[in-house]
């Protein structure tokens, strides 16, 4: 588990910092799957939380594995590690 020093700004939203999962390398029955054909993860590990929520206790917390949108959040790169920063409402399951 990575530790980062990212606090995200609620702003109008709840905002969390995720850590995207690895992406799956081969198939359930063993097939390699090539970096070409690998769809991006949908998990993820929750990283960081905005502390100002404005309608209450966030319902996720640092170390949460989430499930997510495909199209959810904004990528970006820190200290050699991808990251999402999203809206807590992006975030669909708890898992």
């Amino acid at each position: 588990m990575a530790d980062i020093n990212i606090r995200p700004i609620a702003g109008t939203k709840n905002r969390v910092v995720v850590e995207p999962a690895e992406a799956e390398t081969k198939t359930a029955s063993g097939i390699i799957i090539p970096d070409t054909a690998k769809e991006k993860p949908q998990q993820g590990f929750v990283r960081a939380v905005s502390d100002d929520a404005e309608d209450g206790k966030p319902s996720v917390k640092v170390g949460d594995r989430v499930l997510y949108g495909k199209y959810s959040g904004t990528e970006f790169k820190y200290e050699g590690g991808d990251y999402l920063i999203m809206r807590e409402s992006d975030i669909l399951a708890i898992i």
